[in-house]
């Protein structure tokens, strides 16, 4: 890939708070082995801070002087309400396309879906032993992925960034795993070093990264988990882990 087929410039945000977040939250907290949710995490949609956070960021999209004139999301239902009420705010033109990449969606976890750290350690102690022993990178649960499946998944998103969107302004609504194995392929990382990212803390809810084309040089970092739109208009700032993939480690 030449670097003239870069967007040029590129946006991933993290979905806005959702439902299924503040459910993993009092789940760890009180102890619980598995997540308390009425309906599957995919089609949970975004707390009424995720609304607050999304809308915060298309108003301060809109007092920019660029804007992305097309959107990728995940599948799942709190990053296309994202992406929508990101739009709905003036973040983009009522017109700009919300396209759905199913490789965007969160990693799954197979027979460990739905639980807490402490339930896997409890209900699957040797996925546990594996997860400690492995790292999140490698440890693939039965059913499940791990961080290179992502990333093998994500090789096809940027193929698509190059061939459909080279020179446009593009951003990418999806999930803490998936920007930081953006990171992983847009950098040329190792795992060491996507790891030592991760284990500074997760992102923020809305928190915005960016990069931008620079000619020889392909896509650059110019910011990573920034909360600044989300401060300028005094909206609460999350960072709540997703389901137990998180974890550190």
């Amino acid at each position: 890939m030449t670097a003239a087929r870069w967007p040029a410039v590129l946006w991933i945000v993290r979905h806005g708070e959702s439902a299924a977040m503040l459910a993993s939250h009092a789940a760890s907290t009180a102890g619980a082995h598995r997540i308390a949710l009425d309906a599957r995490d995919m089609d949970t949609g975004l707390s009424v801070a995720g609304a607050a956070q999304a809308h915060a960021l298309g108003r301060w999209f809109a007092g920019q002087h660029e804007q992305p004139n097309v959107l990728l999301s995940s599948p799942y239902e709190r990053a296309r309400d994202t992406a929508t009420a990101f739009r709905a705010a003036g973040g983009a033109a009522p017109d700009a396309r919300i396209l759905t990449d199913e490789r965007l969606r969160e990693r799954e976890l197979g027979i460990l879906d739905g639980l807490t750290w402490e339930g896997v350690k409890a209900l699957h102690p040797a996925q546990a032993q594996q997860r400690e022993l492995l790292g999140k990178f490698y440890h693939r649960p039965p059913g499940g992925e791990n961080w290179c499946d992502v990333i093998l998944r994500l090789r096809g998103v940027i193929d698509r960034l190059s061939l459909h969107h080279a020179g446009g302004r593009v951003m990418i609504v999806a999930h803490e795993c998936v920007i930081f194995c953006l990171r992983y392929v847009l950098e040329d990382m190792d795992e060491a070093r996507v790891l030592a990212i991760d284990a500074r803390g997760d992102i923020a809810n809305c928190a915005l990264t960016e990069y931008r084309h620079h000619e020889g040089h392909g896509l650059v970092l110019a910011r990573f988990n920034d909360t600044s739109p989300l401060d300028a208009s005094d909206t609460q700032i999350t960072r709540a882990p997703e389901p137990i993939a998180a974890a550190r480690g």
